[in-house]
């Protein structure tokens, strides 16, 4: 009776373990959200020399005075002791008060404000598009697997994965961009007239190279989910009783073996944000992965921290998110699986 109140939605032991649950999934990312915080502030400072060495253009810091060392860094908080710059780094992501660039002299806050929503764009338009026709790539991957069509979808699907995206980018501005000159190569807007078309255009290019890159692996992840509950006891026993395939496909197939893929998906997008740095470097789109770069290329200490600051926490709080939802998807992980 004890296992069977656990697992009723309405019951009290219910609510506990989801309670508890949550708790205690949120505890950890608290702490791991702390441990990025602390290398985010620590990593810079280990690198020999200290944090000056990352300080504007190294032959401009050459021709300066010890007294106009000692400004910059009396102005950025470096004379102070570790502890203290410790202190005023977590009040300034508390309160959202990064620093100023070095490269434009703009809050940082402000700069990575600007960047975002192009990053959110074009890591959202990817995903969505990259899980329709992956998922469903993979489904009939998985379902066709001894035949021919199976076998070609997963030989293209290892060939899209080995594609370095720098590359493909380069091919895709070179036959679309100079060759037939139908899509613009850079930036998200014609002569800066920002319009839904203009940024429709020039997102073309980008998304097809997170896209295209990106495809393959969720496929085979996919297609391996299925493959393994499609080749379960219990399924199998089914399909032995004389239960029709295409039902047993739909009620008894196709939710558990998606499961995973939510996560995945999940991750996904704060790895995506992250990751699109090259894409982001190879279109100039104006996203922040661009501006992380343009913060290692300028030795921009204030930016880079904060720029790698953000994508750190993009990527813990999807991970969060993905591992708080899915017992929303799967009621079993909120009992440790029992029935």
């Amino acid at each position: 009776m004890t296992d069977v109140q656990e697992t009723l939605p309405g019951s009290t032991l219910g609510r506990r373990g989801s309670w508890s649950y949550f708790a205690g999934r949120g505890l950890e990312y608290a702490l791991v959200l702390a441990v990025a915080l602390t290398l985010n502030f620590a990593l810079p400072r280990a690198l020999p020399g200290g944090p000056m060495k990352l300080f504007g253009n190294p032959e401009a810091l050459a021709r300066l005075t010890a007294e106009e060392r000692a400004q910059i860094a009396s102005e950025y908080g470096f004379g102070q002791p570790l502890w203290q710059q410790f202190l005023d780094y977590l009040q300034g992501v508390f309160t959202l008060d990064l620093g100023t660039s070095l490269a434009d002299g703009r809050p940082v806050t402000e700069a990575i404000a600007t960047a975002l929503p192009w990053t959110l764009l074009l890591v959202g338009t990817s995903i969505v598009i990259t899980a329709l026709l992956g998922v469903s790539l993979g489904v009939l991957g998985g379902l066709r697997r001894r035949e021919g069509k199976g076998a070609g979808l997963l030989a293209g699907a290892i060939a899209l994965d080995s594609i370095p995206q720098f590359w493909l980018g380069m091919l895709l501005i070179v036959f679309f961009g100079v060759k037939l000159q139908v899509l613009p190569t850079f930036g998200v807007s014609d002569a800066g007239v920002v319009t839904i078309g203009g940024v429709a255009e020039h997102l073309i290019l980008p998304v097809v190279t997170l896209t295209v890159t990106g495809i393959g692996y969720l496929f085979m992840y996919t297609r391996s989910s299925l493959l393994a509950v499609l080749t379960s006891q219990p399924v199998e026993h089914a399909h032995a009783r004389g239960v029709p395939r295409g039902r047993l496909v739909r009620r008894h197939v196709l939710r558990p073996a998606l499961l995973p893929v939510h996560t995945i998906l999940m991750l996904d997008i704060g790895f995506l944000a992250a990751g699109s740095i090259v894409v982001e470097t190879v279109f100039a789109y104006p996203g922040l992965g661009r501006l992380t770069f343009d913060a290692i290329a300028a030795r921009d200490y204030p930016l880079m921290q904060g720029t790698f600051l953000v994508l750190t926490v993009m990527v813990v709080l999807m991970n969060a998110l993905a591992d708080l939802t899915y017992p929303l998807l799967d009621p079993r992980a909120r009992t440790g699986g029992s029935r």
